[in-house]
């Protein structure tokens, strides 16, 4: 099994959606570079998820909860769904704006509820060290 190497001992550790497949898809975007950007609904960090900060590094786990790679959030800005960009939204790596939209709102209705005033916690990143999972 993989060991985390000791300088992230601390860092939040998380995985991007909410099933183990897509753990895995957004995680293989962000290793390809697509994806330098995610979002979540505000009410969930102030429900005790982590809220990101700029500069922080973080530790993304695949879908089988293992530490996949380092990323460091370079941006944070909370913003209504119905303002999100088109900019922000294809840099989520998940195709044109129309599907990132209606992705959304599956997951989020998913996952608590969606209109379009809800707040989100936009998050850009950088990916700085992929892991070893082997």
């Amino acid at each position: 099994m993989m060991v985390l190497p000791a300088r992230y001992a601390d860092a939040v550790q998380f995985s991007f959606g909410d099933s183990p497949r897509l753990a895995d898809e957004l995680l293989g975007l962000v290793l390809a570079g697509k994806k330098t950007a995610t979002c979540g609904a505000l009410r969930d960090h102030e429900a005790g998820e982590p809220m990101p900060e700029i500069g922080r590094r973080d530790v993304v786990l695949d879908g089988q909860g293992r530490p996949a790679c380092v990323i460091e959030t370079t941006g944070v800005e909370i913003v209504a769904f119905d303002s999100v960009t088109v900019g922000f939204a294809e840099a989520e790596g998940e195709g044109p704006y129309a599907a990132w939209r209606d992705g959304h709102i599956e997951y989020f209705q998913r996952n608590g509820g969606w209109d379009g005033e809800m707040k989100l916690v936009c998050e850009r990143f950088a990916l700085v060290e992929v892991l070893d999972r082997d």
